[in-house]
């Protein structure tokens, strides 16, 4: 009789989950629904809702409208193919698509993502193409004494093979860690597809946490409750530029790369541009390739490290032994633009030759995912 009663338990136990689990997957209203003409419907079941906005990246906020007794919608038609990031404000609260379940982080904020692509040809999707790998390595740095996390791509044949590779370092902004450029940057995709396309060389990228206060990316350190935030105490004061070396070094004792400046490429967006800037003006010797997306420049580098004396006297070093590649990119939009515009000032006064590219927009991923479309096709030519 016992056994029986526990059993109709379990079975009660078993139907309440079963009944709870119905709840959560039952069918409301499908969104994001992206159409053969890449125009993409949000839809938002809130039947008490007064007001619903759509927020997407920093490029759209628009009002939806009612449709029905219960459901907010609208529908765009003039985005181009890209990665986006949205999230809907319901009577002021930010709330993500419920009916999606693909999202990403930046920063602290968490929202809804999708990818358009109506032509199957933009380079941040995932395509029918041999794919590479990506490792999360934890490597020992002697300069900072501790082991620190980072991201390494391998290109597709990597294992098969015996070949050695040529290596990018590719470096986040302030707001990022080693895990934001496959997240955000979609770096593997666009890896992917412009190597199988035969657009781009088989190459390693490695993409290190530039913040020396902290190991890896929130949650993935031994402090598994860490938040994440802007206000680093080590970000652009020298301490990552001095022990970069600790990671080249890492690298080439780990993979089989091309150990030599002539297949090193460095680049970085924000903050990320900023440390590429001088750790490849002190190291004339390691990088023949240099990019600066959106770079910081000019932001932090008063009277804080050796790293950041004599700029200008170590860029023409630099450029005497002639860099294969400068390649400098800005939004006209960006708050750093000013800053970019003296920075290359100072280059042509003192005929440096640099690669420079404007595009669109501001400080923003749809322009960092381009440069690196851009410039990862440049590389070890």
């Amino acid at each position: 009789m016992k056994k029986l009663f526990l059993l109709a338990i379990a079975f009660m136990a078993m139907g309440l989950v079963m009944s709870a689990q119905g709840v959560f997957l039952a069918p409301t209203v499908a969104s994001p629904e992206i159409a053969k003409d890449g125009s993409v419907t949000f839809k938002l079941k809130a039947p008490a809702a007064d007001s619903v906005r759509l927020i997407i990246d920093s490029r759209v906020d628009t009002l939806m409208k009612r449709t029905g007794n219960e459901t907010w919608s609208i529908t765009l038609r003039d985005l181009e193919p890209d990665l986006y990031m949205y999230y809907y404000i319901v009577d002021g609260l930010k709330v993500l698509d419920q009916e999606n379940a693909q999202v990403l982080r930046d920063v602290k904020t968490v929202m809804s993502t999708f990818v358009l692509d109506p032509k199957g040809d933009s380079p941040v999707a995932t395509h029918d193409v041999p794919h590479g790998k990506v490792e999360a390595v934890w490597y020992d740095s002697p300069t900072l004494k501790t082991k620190r996390r980072m991201m390494v791509y391998l290109p597709a044949g990597y294992d098969e093979g015996r070949q050695k590779y040529p290596v990018f370092y590719l470096l986040h902004g302030t707001g990022g860690d080693e895990t934001v450029w496959l997240e955000q940057g979609h770096a593997a995709q666009v890896l992917d597809n412009l190597i199988a396309e035969g657009k781009a060389e088989p190459m390693i990228v490695v993409m290190p946490n530039g913040h020396t206060d902290t190991p890896a990316a929130p949650g993935l350190g031994p402090n598994s409750n860490e938040q994440p935030t802007f206000a680093h105490k080590q970000w652009m004061e020298g301490t990552f530029e001095s022990s970069f070396n600790d990671i080249v070094s890492w690298i080439d004792n780990n993979y089989r790369t091309r150990a030599a400046k002539r297949y090193r490429a460095i680049a970085g967006l924000s903050m990320g541009g900023y440390h590429t800037l001088y750790i490849s003006a002190n190291q004339p010797d390691d990088f023949a390739y240099v990019g600066l997306f959106s770079a910081a420049i000019g932001r932090m580098d008063q009277g804080k490290s050796k790293i950041y004396d004599d700029l200008e006297d170590k860029l023409i070093t630099q450029f005497k032994q002639r860099p294969r590649l400068y390649w400098i990119g800005i939004g006209k939009d960006d708050f750093l633009y000013k800053d970019n515009v003296n920075f290359r000032g100072m280059m042509d006064k003192n005929r440096l030759r640099y690669t420079y590219y404007e595009s669109g927009a501001g400080h923003e991923w749809a322009n960092w995912r381009d440069y690196l479309v851009i410039f990862t096709q440049l590389l070890f030519k």
